[in-house]
């Protein structure tokens, strides 16, 4: 039987904190409204067309929804490129999935341009069977169509595909589209996440063989 793994990207595979809120921090600088730390813990995770009007606090046309999604996007890549930081067991983890069969999926709601660079960054980029980003989505997390589609992409149900989250609405997509949730508290805290199935404070404690285990067990 196969298996899939769909995995978040920021603050899962990848601590991008700093580069993100450097990027959100600059663009709120260059259009005279702040974008201060409480919105952006507030808000990480989610798609820049969530975001925007949150930010704004108004509704934004789709030309400036893609033209300050662009600015933003292209802050965080400069920043980030000085500034990739794997979280701890990311690399190993994805590797010894990879190694014992399992497809593997990223589903974020950041653009492709985004994902592409932190994989490869990484070194990882080659062990993914398909990514599905924000690109290709219609709505963000908590709606579970990134997952939905990842798990497609892979030619698995959801049921056989486990979701590794960091942040309470991505969690809330994993549940929705019907796979099995592991969350890790690398972002928020455990209580944040409690509605997961499973709860981690690091991927370090994670292995295939747990995966299958828990998959096995719980609609297989």
């Amino acid at each position: 039987m196969e298996y899939g793994a769909i995995f978040d990207m920021d603050g899962v595979l990848v601590d991008s904190h700093e580069s993100h809120f450097a990027a959100w921090n600059e663009l709120g600088r260059r259009h005279g409204v702040p974008f201060e730390l409480p919105l952006f813990e507030r808000t990480f995770g989610s798609h820049n067309a969530q975001i925007l009007p949150v930010w704004l606090g108004r509704e934004v046309s789709p030309e400036e929804l893609e033209n300050l999604a662009g600015e933003k996007e292209e802050l965080f890549r400069a920043h980030v490129r000085e500034h990739i930081h794997p979280l701890p067991g990311a690399r190993e983890l994805v590797e010894a999935l990879a190694s014992s069969g399992f497809k593997l999926a990223v589903g974020s709601s950041g653009p492709r341009q985004n994902v592409e660079l932190l994989l490869t960054g990484l070194g990882i980029r080659q062990h993914f069977d398909a990514l599905v980003t924000g690109d290709d989505v219609t709505e963000g997390k908590p709606n579970p169509q990134v997952f939905s589609l990842a798990a497609e992409a892979l030619g698995l149900p959801p049921a056989r595909c486990l979701v590794v989250e960091d942040a309470p609405q991505g969690v809330e997509a994993g549940l929705a589209a019907g796979s099995l949730v592991v969350a890790v508290t690398s972002t928020r805290s455990a209580s944040d996440l409690a509605s997961a199935h499973r709860v981690v404070d690091s991927l370090t404690s994670l292995n295939p063989n747990l995966f299958q285990e828990w998959l096995d067990g719980w609609k297989n």
